[in-house]
């Protein structure tokens, strides 16, 4: 016991020698700020190539020609088309801009398929009863279930209803098929910690 507190003491003295020697090296090898004078002094003049204005030729002016004029006059060595996929070109090689038409819908297409009241009532009902779970049954002469669904809870037996509209239309030995009377959908419900789904 006495062995392992002595190893703790010196493996802690190691470690403050070592701290110590660390910050002495530090405040040794500690270089002076580096200084570079400034570029700009003050009360220096810059000039720097400013890109002009939008030139409109008065109130009927065409939009699209000012954008488009405005998209090929673009700041000194500098690219500002986000929207530009490519190396843009030097500017002596510039390609001629020609107008092509557009074509346009006017009914959108619509791809996704619509679903009819009884498809969606179905896909209700099912969504439902998977909050269904099946908890358990007692073997007595009619087998009693017990199924749970979001809290409450049903002791019903084979052929039963629940909740109006679900009756228990199969009974096993770890699942029960529960069928929905107005929408004909039936839905199979394992055993809960019976491994399957």
């Amino acid at each position: 016991m006495t062995l392992a507190k002595s190893q703790q003491i010196t493996v802690l003295a190691v470690l403050a020698t070592a701290l110590v020697a660390l910050s002495v090296y530090q405040r040794v090898s500690q270089e002076a700020p580096r200084t570079q004078p400034l570029t700009y002094t003050r009360g220096m003049k810059v000039s720097a190539p400013v890109r002009r204005g939008i030139s409109a030729s008065g109130p009927a002016a065409d939009l699209l020609a000012v954008v488009v004029e405005r998209r090929a006059d673009t700041y000194p060595r500098v690219m500002r088309d986000i929207f530009r996929m490519s190396v843009p070109e030097p500017a002596g090689k510039r390609k001629p801009v020609v107008a092509q038409s557009a074509t346009i819908i006017t009914q959108p297409v619509s791809t996704v398929p619509v679903k009819t009241a009884e498809e969606v009532a179905a896909d209700l009902a099912r969504a439902d009863l998977s909050k269904f779970r099946f908890l358990g049954y007692l073997t007595d002469k009619d087998s009693s279930l017990f199924l749970s669904k979001e809290g409450e809870l049903f002791i019903v037996k084979s052929g039963e209803t629940v909740l109006k509209n679900y009756q228990i239309k199969a009974v096993g030995k770890d699942h029960v098929v529960m069928h929905d009377t107005a929408t004909k959908v039936e839905f199979r419900i394992e055993l809960t910690g019976s491994g399957g789904k």
